[in-house]
């Protein structure tokens, strides 16, 4: 079977037709092997633009509805893709495994630990297929840093760092507007609320839920100011904007302390003016890479400087040594979809997993300990930067669980042997 090829049909239902879920539809469209046959908001118009996008693109007739147990409990779906708000999409989960549905949902923070193991339990009692969408975990750069991980490049890990760094102001604060839920959550949460992007990759890297997890975290954020001074800049038509009380900070900072003594470090910032970046870093015994810059020093292997000291060399070099094969078969196959092809391949991980009934790379205990980051670093803010501890939510298999079995998609290690017969891919 090649690279994308058609397997056994996937009927699936679609639930959030919002910006992110229209795009993820259009997505799984170009799929010869996914049939769309309902679609879900609690917007009719989003309802009947799904419907449209489906008869445009399939020229077949779709299911709407407003109601989401209406949908989880047609007969005819295999499985459910749940693209709602931060608030909703677990609980929508947990509905549709419990109605017989495979389910994937999009990336975001949980509201409470509970809500956590509430969608652990559902998935073990029923046991369907469940992915967390984590896109960021398929990115070329953070797979080939899973790549020399494994190969022993920066020997043995001991601190990883990442952010969400996004000037989002317009987003966040037309939220009203956009029918976007991002606006509610900065003024009534403060935290790191969007912490999936990074502690998912590098939860790859460190093993976490299989050998390893993480223990602790402390976090503090700072005043808030910038989401504040957009409102009275911008939204004039709502005065009550300006004089609301922005609970989110500017900038939240999180460390993660886990069992195998690495540390972890977040940095949400999303409401000063800033380019876009993720601020990653990986360092171990033998070396460090940072993605500012892109630049990578590894003893004894990086040139040194004049003095003989290390320094840092551009990571292209090292980078094209270990890339991923996963991205040499996907660059000849054809990158489609949003995020330079990122989006793509975490749905197709999704389709491809529910088709062989086989284990999700991203599963349960992952969604549920990297959610829970969101809620647990409010519990600490709140408390002053207290440290709150991170539940296991394997409840102890963590120290034995293994790796995921060899696959495309696999992210607990890297398999070239099922890339071998992909080369006349197009």
């Amino acid at each position: 079977m090649k690279f994308g090829e058609q397997n056994r049909t996937i009927r699936l239902g679609i639930i959030g037709m919002g910006g992110r879920g229209f795009g993820q539809t259009e997505t799984l469209l170009d799929m010869p092997d996914v049939e769309i046959r309902a679609i879900c908001d609690v917007y009719q118009d989003r309802v009947e633009n799904g419907i449209k996008l489906v008869k445009e693109r399939r020229g077949t007739e779709c299911f709407g509805t407003l109601n989401y147990r209406e949908l989880n409990r047609l007969p005819e779906l295999d499985a459910v893709v749940i693209m709602t708000d931060w608030t909703t999409h677990i609980r929508i989960a947990i509905d549709a495994m419990r109605c017989g549905k495979d389910a994937a949902i999009e990336v975001g923070p949980a509201s409470s630990v509970q809500e956590c193991w509430d969608l652990v339990h559902a998935q073990e009692e029923t046991g369907r297929v469940f992915m967390f969408l984590e896109n960021c975990c398929y990115e070329d750069q953070h797979l080939t840093l899973l790549n020399m991980v494994q190969k022993g490049v920066f020997g043995e890990l001991v601190f990883c760092a990442g952010g969400y760094q996004h000037d989002l102001r317009d987003e966040i604060g037309n939220g009203d507007i956009y029918r976007h839920y991002r606006q509610d959550n900065f003024l009534h949460r403060n935290g790191e609320i969007y912490p999936t992007h990074e502690v998912g990759p590098l939860s790859k890297l460190l093993r976490i839920n299989r050998g390893n997890r993480m223990l602790s975290l402390t976090a503090m954020s700072s005043k808030s100011v910038g989401l504040h001074q957009w409102f009275l800049t911008h939204r004039s038509d709502r005065p009550d904007l300006g004089t609301a009380r922005v609970t989110q900070g500017d900038i939240a900072a999180v460390l993660i302390r886990c069992a195998g003594g690495e540390l972890i470090s977040l940095t949400h910032d999303c409401t000063l003016p800033r380019p876009y970046d993720q601020n990653f870093r990986v360092q171990g015994e033998k070396g460090v890479w940072r993605e500012a810059g892109h630049v990578i020093c590894i003893e004894n292997n990086s040139p040194p400087d004049e003095y003989g000291e290390n320094q840092y060399e551009p990571d292209s070099r090292l980078f094209t040594q270990y890339r991923h094969p996963m991205w040499k078969a996907y660059e000849e196959f054809g990158l489609r979809g949003d995020h330079g092809g990122l989006d793509y391949l975490t749905l197709r991980a999704f389709v491809e997993v529910v088709q062989k009934q086989a284990q999700s790379p991203i599963d349960v205990y992952d969604a549920a300990a990297w959610m829970a980051v969101g809620c647990l670093s409010e519990e600490s803010i709140a408390l002053g930067g207290t440290p709150v501890a991170i539940p296991d939510f394997t409840n102890g298999r963590w120290m034995t669980r293994k790796a995921d079995k060899p696959s495309w998609y696999a992210l607990d290690g890297v398999y070239p042997e099922e890339f071998e017969d992909l080369s006349s891919n197009s």
